[in-house]
């Protein structure tokens, strides 16, 4: 097992997977919500890391399973009431990631009143690859992200489109939640989410520094082995 001083090990001992809805307009209309005027936050639990390799699953209570493409903030110190100008000083990298949403159970949840934590948290709902050093990244508001399932272009977006800045998430975010040395900002994604299906392949990116290939399988479930 890694040292808690690897950073490139992140997933392996980091503590919390800290992730931002809807900052980005166009992701927020196709789904008919309304634009953000604050971050709007929720998290994931450590399980929920990925590595390439293994399988994305559909939960087995979800009939309908999103992808969506994300740029990963890999914070590399402890800090609370973070300012804005000193927040590029707590990032030590970057990695690709996917929030995997369980759509149908999102939108129940939402008509419930209930946390998303089904629709979010589950295994494999965080997919990441390796660490990216922060040198190799000099401006991540000049990105673009892609996605494709099965070679079909289904997200591409501009990092500059941005709602709330990655300074501002960072202050924003340590007001509420002190950050750690390995912990994960998920800081949105993209309009073009749509479904992925058993044995669909996801092939994701980020231009000219990484890319990441997932087969989709479907979870069992636990009690079909007592039947």
């Amino acid at each position: 097992m890694a040292s808690p001083n690897n950073i490139t090990k992140f997933w392996e001992w980091g503590r919390k997977i800290i992730c931002v809805g809807r900052n980005y307009t166009d992701h927020a209309r196709e789904l008919k919500n309304a634009v953000q005027t604050e971050p709007m936050l929720f998290l994931k639990p450590p399980s929920a890391y990925l590595k390439e390799g293994s399988p994305v699953l559909v939960p087995y209570y979800s009939n309908n399973l999103h992808h969506e493409v994300e740029l990963g903030v890999v914070i590399g110190k402890k800090g609370s009431g973070i300012v804005q100008m000193d927040a590029m000083e707590y990032v030590e990298g970057y990695a690709l990631c996917l929030d995997m949403t369980a759509r149908d159970i999102q939108e129940e949840c939402a008509k419930r009143g209930l946390p998303w934590t089904l629709a979010k948290a589950f295994n494999t709902s965080c997919p990441v690859s390796d660490f990216i050093p922060k040198e190799k990244i000099p401006d991540p508001h000049s990105l673009t992200i892609w996605l494709k399932v099965n070679d079909q272009l289904k997200q591409e977006g501009k990092t500059e489109a941005m709602i709330f800045s990655i300074p501002y998430l960072i202050s924003y975010i340590s007001d509420i939640i002190t950050l750690e040395k390995g912990d994960l900002i998920l800081t949105g994604t993209p309009k073009g989410v749509s479904t992925v299906k058993e044995n669909d392949v996801i092939h994701c990116g980020i231009d000219g520094i990484v890319s990441m290939r997932f087969k989709v399988q479907r979870q069992p479930h636990s009690f079909e082995s007592l039947t």
